[in-house]
């Protein structure tokens, strides 16, 4: 059992081995610009606003501010559930490249999360694509290992390797060979309403400690108040679905394979195994038998929840930080008695680390998303500006704009964007912000296998989807998706 301070408290647990091990024994960890080995709240506190970075001239070193040229760029962008403050900061970064770069003439296209990668699958298909793109952490492995991204590592931009998580540098490597540049990590904790938990005669002031809990003060929110108790998505093709759904699955020692270990092999199938099914059964126990989550779970995206929750109609979620500044958002663009009863919502709006499983284990995505140039015969034309991408590239992965495009949701990917004054801000200003943060210890990344989109956005959706509309028992369910798994990975397991 690992044992990490955080928040000036021991959290005692099975902390993310796959994670905790990439930060303690990572040979150039001692290189890295923030100790990783002290990581906690206070820690991340005390190295805010210590630098100053000057990005135009940094950037400058790797495209000349004068360079005259064009560039095709696509990226996931803000969507219906982000606050207005992100909205804000992807309008400043666009112009402040425009301005620091006025002879490069930039064609950005902005796509949901859902879309992107559909999308760009297209393109590669047509040799359509853009010259440079920012992907979920999903989607790079997938590309990279089927050749069409170029390679590209943080000292190609100006920066080092040692400049960003471990972690995240494994989703941006196949086969020896660096792909990409993270831009953003983040992992997300849980969220309830304290008043609802107070009426239906739980502890307002403590989140459930397990994922079994969560199963109960679901069932008994709903049998005693009529509402929701936990937001359950399981929307088809769709990232907020494994983004929610692994937590419990890991937790339970469960997995897709053994991503959840120090040093995963990819060699064995674990959707099958009696801890996942345990996970799929809590899942199932809650919409099926207690009926105590949204009848919409099988639709819904986290945006679904965030409305329901300020309506005071849903009891816990998990989600980002950014989710108290939509509530505020949305606040907003109330009137008369809803925007008071919003004001109580957000007033009893509490984070806190996300459930562990029956043996103690804790565990969260680490996520995030990186950025990649691809090679030119699949792009339109025929020609990648390669010090265009590189700019832009190097803009968007400085501590500056790493931290400003993460700011209300995520953790900048360059490790000195925490050392930055905006950082100071955000931590003043962004409430729950150091909750979120102290999750990154139990995070696990995805498997880094160009399998994992289809893996996570489609098998396990629909393994859920299986198992709760009664399609398949979720012995079935589970053991369908294995199969899937292995048919996917070639039957080679």
């Amino acid at each position: 059992m690992t044992r990490i301070t955080l928040g000036g408290a021991v959290l005692r647990g099975t902390v993310s081995t796959a994670l905790v091990a990439s930060l303690m024994s990572a040979p150039a960890l001692g290189a890295a610009p923030v100790d990783l080995s002290k990581w906690s709240p206070e820690y991340v506190r005390s190295i805010a606003g210590t630098q100053d970075f000057d990005t135009a001239a940094d950037c400058a070193k790797v495209t000349p501010l004068d360079y005259k040229g064009r560039l095709t760029f696509w990226y996931q962008g803000v969507f219906e559930g982000d606050p207005d403050l992100l909205r804000q900061y992807y309008k400043d970064f666009f112009e402040t490249f425009r301005k620091t770069y006025p002879n490069i003439q930039l064609e950005d296209q902005a796509l949901t999360y859902n879309d992107l990668l559909d999308k760009f699958r297209t393109a590669l298909l047509g040799n359509a694509a853009p010259m440079a793109v920012r992907l979920q952490i999903l989607g790079g492995t997938e590309f990279a290992s089927k050749g069409y991204l170029q390679p590209l590592k943080p000292e190609d931009v100006g920066y080092s390797t040692e400049d960003f998580w471990p972690g995240a540098m494994k989703a941006v490597t196949w086969d020896g060979v660096t792909y990409g540049v993270p831009t953003n990590n983040e992992t997300m904790a849980f969220i309830w309403n304290a008043d609802i938990f107070k009426r239906a005669g739980l502890d307002p002031d403590k989140a459930p400690a397990t994922w079994d809990d969560v199963v109960k003060y679901s069932k008994q929110i709903h049998d005693k108040l009529g509402i929701a108790g936990y937001g359950l998505v399981a929307r088809k093709n769709a990232g907020n679905t494994p983004y929610r759904f692994m937590p419990q699955l890991w937790a339970y020692g469960g997995g897709v394979f053994d991503e959840a270990t120090a040093n995963p092999t990819y060699k064995q199938i674990e959707l099958d195994s009696p801890q996942s099914k345990a996970a799929l059964q809590a899942s199932y126990d809650m919409y099926v038998r207690d009926k105590s989550v949204p009848v919409s779970a099988l639709t819904n995206q986290q945006a679904d929840n965030q409305p329901l929750f300020l309506a005071g109609q849903l009891g816990m979620m998990i989600s980002h930080p950014s989710d108290y500044n939509v509530m505020l958002d949305l606040q907003n663009k109330a009137t008369g008695t809803d925007k008071d009863k919003a004001q109580t919502v957000i007033d009893n709006m509490r984070y806190g680390l996300i459930p562990t499983g029956p043996d103690g284990k804790r565990a969260v995505v680490f996520g995030g998303s990186n950025i990649h140039i691809l090679k030119p015969e699949y792009v339109e034309g025929g020609k990648v500006d390669e010090p265009a991408a590189k700019a832009i590239i190097c803009m968007w992965t400085s501590p500056e704009w790493s931290l400003k495009m993460a700011y209300a949701g995520s953790n900048p990917g360059n490790l000195n964007g925490f050392k930055t004054k905006w950082m100071k801000e955000r931590l003043d200003s962004i409430k729950f912000l150091d909750v979120t943060t102290s999750m990154l210890p139990y995070g696990i990344p995805f498997p880094a296998l160009p399998q994992s989109p289809e893996i996570m956005n489609i098998i396990v959706p629909d393994m859920l989807q299986n198992a709760l509309t009664g399609a398949m028992t979720v012995d079935q369910a589970a053991d369908d998706a294995a199969k899937r798994v292995k048919e996917l990975m070639g039957g080679g397991l």
